[in-house]
């Protein structure tokens, strides 16, 4: 079995921390705009009744993690879960499967946990094939970004969820994974003021600056520590955050496909962030989907 992924799809955290009665809502409205994938986060928590109410809500979309946590989720757990969903509503569940960073785990887990990242995944994907139910390569995908987990994700799954990407980091994703899925993340803002536009961006990224897996992902490509100080520099924003107009916006999804992707899922970002952005979703299906 392998999990259907196409063209333009959503990334939303609204979706799996919002009002779980308005998300089933979105979701089914999200699918008759032609969204073909909506992606979920996770840190922790409930994460399978999220995917299980977006499931529910629709009939035809891929409902994808982006990522599921592998420190906060047993092999066994998501493997067993997995099964269930996709018993209950059919092939549609793809799980993005991520390492996450060391800030998080040593202070959710204890200081000091977060240790051989590939090494914990390699063995978090023994586990999935050891499971009861084994949770098939075909339906799972890495959140890769450096060239061991690329490896790793093109020797036992589907492909790879390049996040906080730029088109350039998108071809090196297509590069290392060879002839597997490639689905970047784009982060977009529908405003055609740069110092707005900016300023929204800026608010998104203040948590991922001081990131070391996206920081050296970004040095690959040529990207200073300068780039990445102080909300970092209207260049950096501008690569991993595209702004402006409808066509704008295309035209960076666009640049993602040439480079390799064959699945884009677009992060509509907005001044308030745990608000549905419904109206930017609307706006932008014609031009992307």
């Amino acid at each position: 079995m392998r999990t259907p992924l196409r063209t333009t799809g959503i990334w939303s955290g609204q979706l799996r921390y919002g009002d779980q009665t308005e998300a089933a809502r979105h979701a089914a409205e999200l699918e008759q705009l032609g969204y073909h994938t909506l992606w979920i986060p996770d840190v922790g928590g409930n994460l399978f009744t999220a995917l299980g109410n977006l499931l529910g809500a629709t009939s035809t979309v891929t409902i994808a993690t982006g990522i599921l946590n592998v420190w906060m989720h047993t092999p066994e757990q998501a493997a067993t879960e997995h099964a269930r969903l996709v018993g209950e509503h059919g092939p549609r569940f793809m799980c993005g499967l991520g390492i996450s960073h060391q800030p998080l785990i040593d202070h959710v887990k204890e200081p000091g946990a977060y240790q051989k990242p590939v090494a914990h995944m390699t063995e978090y994907l023994d586990g999935l094939d050891a499971a009861s139910t084994p949770l098939a390569s075909g339906d799972r995908m890495l959140a890769a970004l450096g060239p061991r987990m690329l490896e790793l994700a093109a020797s036992r799954t589907a492909g790879t969820h390049p996040y906080l990407v730029t088109p350039e980091l998108t071809a090196a994703a297509r590069q290392g994974i060879g002839t597997g899925l490639v689905a970047s993340e784009q982060g977009v803002v529908l405003e055609t003021d740069p110092s707005t536009a900016r300023s929204i961006a800026r608010l998104h990224l203040t948590s991922y600056l001081g990131l070391p897996n996206y920081a050296n992902n970004w040095k690959r490509q040529g990207f200073t520590d300068d780039d990445i100080a102080n909300g970092g520099s209207d260049r950096l924003v501008d690569a991993l955050v595209v702004w402006g107009d409808e066509a704008a916006i295309a035209r960076r999804i666009q640049a993602h496909r040439d480079a390799g992707a064959d699945h884009v899922c677009v992060q509509v970002l907005t001044a308030h962030p745990a608000e549905f952005p419904i109206e930017q979703w609307r706006a932008l299906a014609p031009a992307i989907v």
